[in-house]
């Protein structure tokens, strides 16, 4: 299977299998669908909030701390957090 793609890990763990092909084990597949299911259950809060916390997440991997700070701002979003330079970027 070719796990590429912004969808590569959700298409892997329907699939029961590590990009590597390996299986995953029952057990880490039981908590994660028991997680997901509650975190599909959970009210929330706003688009543009969770936009942004996705940039962050995905664009702190790809972008320098200064660009993505810059290129936040220049869409209309706060800057980077302090705490987020410290989780992403330290």
């Amino acid at each position: 299977m070719n796990f590429s793609g912004p969808d590569a890990i959700d298409n892997a763990i329907k699939a029961g299998l590590d990009i590597d092909g390996s299986p995953l084990p029952e057990a880490m597949l039981k908590l994660y669908r028991e997680v997901m299911e509650k975190e599909a259950q959970r009210q929330r809060s706003g688009v543009r909030k969770s936009m942004r916390n996705r940039i962050v997440r995905t664009g702190a991997k790809h972008f320098s701390q200064e660009t993505l700070n810059t290129r936040l701002i220049e869409a209309g979003w706060e800057g980077l957090k302090d705490k987020e330079v410290s989780f992403f970027y330290n």
